[in-house]
């Protein structure tokens, strides 16, 4: 008894590996879809013409991201099975119903699927598109709105800004807290100017100064204006009182990691922060301390360039440069910056005397979308509802200004202003607004700077 007992116990044990060695993942795992199939269509057999009798492993076409199988083994409560198989390989209808696809722009989409349009995704439950209704930062029917209308200036199509919402622009593409009333109330610095004096009608700083003058930045998704208009008028003024003997491209990326007090790096920042920064502690060039930080983050990155005082105010690095390439790690500061009048005029003269300044500038919805011409901000967005209209502040770099004549006879006033969005943008990197008027605010918080500069930092005859 105990023989047969075990004859039959072998028996089994070879029966069950048999059975294992021939059942495959097809069977053991669950089908493509539990509910059937629910693509919108496909002649995945018919185009191959793949029908197997019985049931054949390798005959499969591909589907999606899988497999799917045209033999007769398919014919089963659980689908793993191409749509079109029962139809074209039994010429029956499919034992589940097909859920209805989805059309758009010319594209036949399945159920349950996604389509990005700029900024939003549409979806297409049951055959029906439910699209988010986001307002985009590139917004076509604005920019034709601008470029019918007679505002003065063009609009284009940015392609780093496509995908990104109005929000996001706000968010990451500028970066300045606005001045506290502390900041503000600060007492105005006035040029001494003759009632009569007379201004040129065109200026443009880096005609003056040839050489002196730093290309516009750019400060990708890093909400870090404040870091970037502040690294950019010291580098001039620098180079401009130093008569040139001095020309550092100053680094941003180390006022955002290493000026950290009441600052939020890639997230925002104060303008009086930061000249304090540059001028109790200094920062590096750009070539020592490149721009890392080419999206908001939560953290800055750890600050890698401290200094440390050598008497009479200066200071000098007390680490190498980030940046293994470059090992002059010079440190470069300020005096106290000072603010202007918000007169037109004084402005001017300070530009004209002393060098680029910066300037606060609230920027409003159609302003990302400017590419030539005298900005003034447009009603475009009005038509589109509130969700459209935002505006945050940001700063930049003055350079110049200018006038142009208008076809009805009337002169238009400008200033010059370099952005922090690349070259790629605008007037190679700059911009043009109306001055004189107050236009987005951009007279409203003016700054200037003297570079610190000792008579051995000057050229010796």
């Amino acid at each position: 008894m105990r023989a047969l007992l075990c004859l039959w116990l072998v028996a089994q044990v070879a029966q069950v590996a048999l059975s294992s060695r021939v059942r495959t993942r097809r069977e053991l795992g669950p089908g493509l879809y539990q509910h059937g199939v629910y693509d919108a269509g496909g002649s995945y057999c018919q185009r191959g013409d793949v029908c197997c009798h019985g049931r054949d492993d390798g005959c499969t076409v591909p589907y999606h991201d899988t497999l799917c199988y045209c033999d007769l083994f398919c014919n089963r409560t659980v689908s793993d099975c191409c749509p079109d198989f029962w139809e074209y390989c039994l010429g029956i209808p499919a034992p589940f119903p097909k859920a209805p696809g989805c059309a758009r722009a010319g594209r036949n989409y399945p159920p349950g699927a996604t389509h990005r349009e700029n900024c939003n995704l549409t979806c297409g439950p049951g055959g029906q598109w439910q699209c988010e209704d986001r307002a985009c930062l590139m917004d076509g029917e604005l920019i034709d709105a601008v470029n019918r209308g007679n505002y003065g200036w063009r609009a284009a199509n940015y392609s780093q800004f496509w995908g990104m919402t109005l929000e996001d622009g706000i968010r990451h593409r500028l970066g300045t807290f606005r001045p506290s009333p502390t900041v503000m109330n600060m007492n105005e610095m006035h040029m001494n100017m003759d009632s009569n004096e007379v201004l040129p009608r065109h200026f443009d700083a880096a005609a003056k100064w040839p050489g002196m003058i730093h290309e516009p930045l750019d400060q990708g998704n890093c909400a870090g204006s404040w870091a970037f208009s502040t690294a950019a008028v010291a580098s001039d003024r620098i180079s401009i009182h130093s008569m040139g003997h001095m020309s550092p491209a100053l680094s941003p990326q180390n006022l955002l990691s290493c000026d950290t007090r009441n600052q939020r790096g890639c997230s925002g920042g104060r303008l009086d922060g930061a000249w304090w920064y540059l001028r109790r502690r200094g920062v590096v060039t750009d070539e020592c301390y490149p721009f890392t930080s080419q999206q908001s983050q939560p953290a800055a990155p750890p600050c890698m360039m401290h200094s440390r005082s050598t008497g009479r105010g200066k200071r000098q690095a007390t680490a190498r440069c980030p940046n293994p390439q470059t090992h002059s790690n010079e440190i470069y500061q300020s005096t106290p910056a000072y603010r202007l009048s918000s007169s037109e005029k004084e402005i001017m003269k300070e530009l004209l005397e002393n060098g680029p300044v910066q300037a606060i500038l609230e920027v409003h919805e159609d302003f990302f979308m400017y590419k030539s011409g005298i900005y003034r901000h447009t009603p475009v967005a009005e038509a589109k509802g509130p969700k459209h209209q935002r505006h945050g502040t940001h700063s930049v770099k003055i350079t110049g200004w200018g006038e142009e004549q208008l076809p009805d006879g009337q002169t238009q006033k400008y200033w010059t202003a370099a952005n922090s969005w690349g070259t790629a943008w605008g007037e190679g990197g700059h911009f043009r607004i109306a001055r004189g008027v107050n236009e987005c605010e951009v007279e409203t918080f003016v700054v200037g700077v003297w570079g610190r500069v000792s008579m051995e930092d000057m050229p010796h005859k």
